[in-house]
């Protein structure tokens, strides 16, 4: 299968949304054209919109639905967006009432599991809304596991446990797949003792912290890089004193914009 992209715009109508942090919204759109969004895990849409000048814009959202069958026509597309004060896409998703629409384009990028895949484990490393794509990943990622043994490992960085995005379901994807091993870190607030979150792979301080602990290796990894472009930039350095071969290391980064 190869990531591929539909450039023609189509509607997206509000059905739910919910807040995942302070200030992160899980938002849940159908497509309001009846037609199905054909997507590889990994891919992202772009929303379509105006600055108040009239301006034409757009931002760019990692689609977050998770799937394990053919699209079905009126299944939902599901993103997660930060509320950036100030912001023009928050202005946009703030006073967007369910049942109301906004344009999107897509899906495109390249951020996907790759069929070709001969690593025996998945390093997985995001910060903030980063994790997204990882979410839609899971579907994939419990088959590989079954059908190739591989490992993998995510490590995922918030500020605090308020902010840990999807928190308990890749805790319980966890404990359904043993192959799977979450590590949430943590930099500026450890989770309640005693707490759900309180488990024994947290760690407190910033994901590339902690990338030495994993022992990467050229021939056993592939590793996936999502989220703060800082964060991006010094994993990747990392990875390469590892001996990671730099097609081994698939990124992108995550810019908020106003």
């Amino acid at each position: 299968m190869v990531c591929s992209a539909v450039p023609a715009q189509f509607p997206l109508k509000l059905v739910s949304r919910r807040m995942l942090a302070p200030s992160v919204a899980h938002l849940t759109f159908v497509r309001d054209d009846g037609a199905p969004l054909d997507y590889i895990p990994g891919q992202f849409v772009q929303v379509h919109f105006h600055y108040a000048d009239g301006t034409a814009t757009k931002r760019s959202y990692s689609l977050a639905t998770i799937r394990d069958h053919v699209p079905d026509a009126g299944e939902s597309v599901e993103i997660a967006v930060s509320y950036v004060p100030g912001g023009a896409a928050t202005a946009l998703f703030e006073g967007l009432e369910e049942g109301g629409t906004v344009q999107a384009s897509g899906p495109f990028g390249r951020f996907c599991l790759q069929p070709a895949d001969d690593n025996r484990r998945y390093l997985l490393i995001a910060t903030g809304t980063g994790v997204t794509p990882y979410r839609a990943m899971l579907p994939q990622l419990a088959e590989a596991m079954a059908a190739r043994g591989i490992e993998v490992v995510l490590l995922f960085g918030a500020r605090t446990p308020a902010e840990l995005l999807y928190g308990d379901e890749f805790r319980a994807f966890a404990a359904r797949h043993p192959a799977f091993r979450f590590v949430p870190c943590f930099s500026r607030e450890l989770p309640a003792p005693g707490s759900a979150q309180a488990h024994a792979d947290v760690r407190h301080g910033y994901v590339q912290q902690f990338i030495d602990e994993f022992a990467p290796s050229a021939e056993g990894d592939i590793a996936y890089l999502c989220g703060n472009p800082d964060m991006v930039d010094a994993c990747f350095e990392a990875l390469k004193v590892h001996g990671l071969p730099v097609p081994r290391i698939r990124r992108e980064k995550y810019v908020s914009s106003k």
